[in-house]
């Protein structure tokens, strides 16, 4: 009589919905008790899965590249919350998640820096129009480089909250086909890019992002100049961006750099914000940091920067 009323606990526990906290409950109930396998089969199967991490780190890839070439805007964005939710350090299934594959992600990176090169292209003549099909014709070029950069942001926030971005920079830095067509584009589309390099600078400014010295002037180097040329549009079109904290973290990463290569990029900030002026960051904090440093000595500077 006692097995028939476990059994038929059981049974009912089975076939109904749980709460987070029934469910842990049951955890507990079955590590520290045995029941009948044909009684606890499909409760077992319920709590525990049979993947294989491997199986698990295949999902997450099929997941993002899934995002990455989805059509719908909505949709798009509802999934990308959802799934840097799920993989992300600060999740709370933290504990239940393997280690995703790096090689995963770079790959679904360069998938997508591809596409944005062809777009880039596009948007400088480079392709003729006979060769793009129906389906890229019928969306207007802006949003399809936009998207192509959202997707870029994704999977560079999902590698940053992993620590696993510092190769990223070294495949922005070499980007070098880009910057070129960087140039010859429309400042509506080319400041997109200088999108991906925000995230950069934020992460380097607010260390949360550890390169190596010749990571940063690399950076620094291919970038900095276009970013100077289009933070007025950045502004316009901040897409969540926080520009406040752009223009902190542009002057710090600076400030990481050896002071002759921050003297020759300071001279540039300095000339592009004489002609500019609020179209161009201000970097006036950093520079007078960088000032101190470079030609106050001892005691001074470190009187004059405690003040």
């Amino acid at each position: 009589m006692f097995r028939r009323g476990v059994s038929s606990c059981l049974k009912y526990l089975e076939a109904v919905p749980w709460t987070e906290e029934e469910e842990e409950k049951l955890r507990s109930l079955f590590t520290r008790f045995k029941f009948d396998e044909a009684t606890s089969r499909d409760m077992l199967a319920r709590l525990h899965s049979q993947q294989s991490t491997d199986t698990l780190q295949n999902l997450a890839r099929h997941l993002v590249s899934s995002i990455t070439t989805c059509s719908d805007a909505n949709a798009r964005n509802e999934l990308k919350s959802l799934v840097k939710g799920l993989l992300c350090k600060s999740s709370v299934y933290e504990k239940e998640q393997p280690d995703i594959n790096k090689e995963d992600f770079y790959a679904v990176c360069q998938s997508c820096m591809s596409v944005l090169h062809n777009l880039f292209e596009e948007a400088s003549d480079a392709i003729p129009h006979e060769r793009m099909t129906k389906k890229e014709m019928g969306k207007p070029l802006i949003a399809r480089i936009s998207k192509q950069v959202d997707n870029i942001n994704f999977l560079l926030e999902i590698l940053l909250d992993r620590q696993m971005a510092e190769e990223f920079v070294d495949l922005w830095v070499n980007q070098g086909n880009l910057l070129k067509l960087h140039e010859r584009a429309s400042p509506m589309v080319r400041y997109e890019l200088s999108r991906v390099s925000a995230i950069l600078f934020i992460a380097m400014g607010t260390r949360k992002l550890h390169c190596c010295s010749e990571a940063r002037s690399g950076l620094l180097q291919a970038w900095f100049g276009p970013m100077l040329l289009d933070f007025g549009w950045l502004q316009r079109c901040r897409k969540g961006l926080d520009m406040k904290a752009l223009e902190e973290a542009m002057g710090q990463t600076l400030l990481t750099l050896p002071l002759k290569q921050q003297y020759v990029l300071f001279m540039e900030w300095f000339r592009c914000f004489s002609r500019n002026g609020s179209e161009c960051p201000n970097l006036s904090k950093a520079f007078q940091i960088w000032w101190r440093r470079s030609f106050l000595r001892g005691s001074e500077t470190h009187a004059v920067e405690s003040r």
